[in-house]
């Protein structure tokens, strides 16, 4: 191939600078957290791979020592390659074994150029391909963001929409279906239907986070563990188990995890449900936020920011409107991983960047989103509660309460003649000669109409 010059102040290599001038593609870098992911593969497989017996013990505490350094994110600027690369992520693998490599003989004295006594691929590398620690460092880096990123923020917003379901349990209000005027239930029973999606959105979070413990290190190449000591894969999977703290195991399949991207596809539909929760409780804050004279004005939101740069004193619904394009883009990142995630030939998927990049991107989006979410909007929320009792005392369907009374069709008619009318429901049904108003006001009570209120 030939000779190239790399920076001499760089940690990197030849192959990370080739890759630097074959793929200068768009702004998006490979993961930060993807790299550290792997620095903690080498940490794990240098420990293994000295007591295996194939690699000198010393190399692997200097490799470690270094190894550790770059999952610490010290070296974080010396990896610079773009997403859009080989799909196996065999540029960034090696971006990291120069990295590490560079280092360790740097650690033992001898500079950062050169590879000796240290060299990338013969120890850095040691036992291990791309095709297998790539995809182990995807399931580090996911399991991690989850756990450390997603979750926290999520639970937090569903814990403070549960706090307001119990402190407005009794607060009647009318409810809509179709957009429509419905019968009666209470912002409490509202908001908690918010809490259960919510659970909801986690469970299938938690629910995906099984298949990715399971990791491809050990298959190296193809699957077949072709350079790799028995016994390797599981002894790293239980090494980073140790370094991390999640439950690693090697994968029963080492074919099916080097094939295959079933548990990132898995999480990605995970992370697209979440976002639809989201983007249902988002619109549904906003529309009842909505005014404050011309809408339904249920929700006085916190007033953060000028809405307008023309009209004065206008306040916008804004926090929604971001999360609401967080789970829009995440639906369609989505699409992009489940399309990767199909292209898998033979013994190897090849869209495992951007893979990676888009789990990780939705992740961080939905993370931001709900933290963003919880303390600038939905802690901040009053209720407007003369607003929702008016509207519940204008609502037509609380006739629904007459029909077991007096019949459907009496009822509808007496609801068609309050609105044609314009009159209050009362008056059409006294007139009407099928109520009297005391039996009226015995029938139609909204608090009555909620069981167990």
């Amino acid at each position: 191939m030939g000779s190239i010059e790399v920076p001499a102040d760089r940690y990197w290599g030849a192959q990370t600078q080739r890759s630097l001038l074959h793929f200068a593609i768009g702004d998006q870098r490979m993961p930060i957290a993807v790299v550290r992911a792997l620095g903690l593969v080498k940490v794990a497989a240098a420990r293994v791979n000295a007591r295996l017996g194939v690699l000198a013990p010393d190399l692997a505490d200097v490799i470690e020592r270094a190894a550790r350094e770059v999952a610490d994110g010290r070296f974080d600027a010396e990896f610079p390659l773009s997403v859009w690369q080989t799909g196996s992520g065999t540029q960034t693998n090696m971006n990291v074994n120069e990295v590490v490599a560079a280092r360790a003989n740097e650690l033992l004295g001898h500079g950062i150029g050169g590879t000796s006594p240290v060299h990338p691929n013969d120890h850095v590398n040691r036992s291990q391909s791309s095709n297998d620690t790539f995809p182990t460092a995807m399931h580090v880096a996911t399991t991690r963001v989850l756990i450390e990123d997603v979750l926290p923020p999520v639970r937090a917003l569903r814990a403070t929409v549960a706090e307001r379901a119990e402190r407005w349990a009794r607060v009647v209000k009318i409810g809509r279906t179709h957009l429509q005027d419905a019968v009666p239930l209470t912002v409490g029973q509202e908001w908690s239907a918010w809490a259960a999606q919510l659970d909801h959105a986690i469970a299938g979070i938690e629910a995906a986070l099984p298949a990715v413990h399971r990791l491809a290190i050990g298959g190296t190449a193809v699957g077949t563990g072709l350079n790799a000591p028995a016994g390797f894969g599981g002894a790293v999977a239980d090494e980073l188990s140790v370094l991390t703290g999640a439950p690693f195991t090697q994968a029963e399949n080492l074919f099916a995890a080097l094939a295959g991207e079933e548990a990132m596809v898995g999480v990605s539909a995970a992370l697209r449900g979440l976002a639809v929760v989201l983007h249902k409780v988002a619109e549904d804050v906003r529309w009842l936020g909505s005014g404050p004279r011309s809408g339904l004005g249920e929700l006085r939101l916190p007033e953060n920011e000028p809405g307008s740069s023309i009209m004065p004193g206008k306040v916008n619904p804004t926090q929604s409107e971001a999360l609401i394009m967080v789970s829009v883009q995440v639906l369609a990142l989505d699409g992009a991983v489940a399309t990767a995630g199909a292209l898998g030939h033979f013994q190897l998927n090849t869209m495992r960047p951007l893979i990676a990049y888009d789990v990780l991107t939705m992740a961080g989006l939905l993370a931001g989103g709900c933290d963003g979410f919880r303390r600038h909007c939905i802690e901040g929320v009053e209720l407007d509660e003369a607003r929702i009792g008016a509207l519940v005392e204008q609502s037509l369907m609380l006739v629904t309460a007459l029909s077991p009374a007096i019949g459907y069709n009496a009822a509808a008619a007496i609801a068609h003649e309050a609105h044609v009318r314009g009159i209050t429901l009362r008056e059409a049904a006294v007139a009407s000669g099928q109520v009297t108003a005391e039996r009226f006001d015995e029938l139609v009570d909204p608090r009555r109409m909620i069981p167990g209120l």
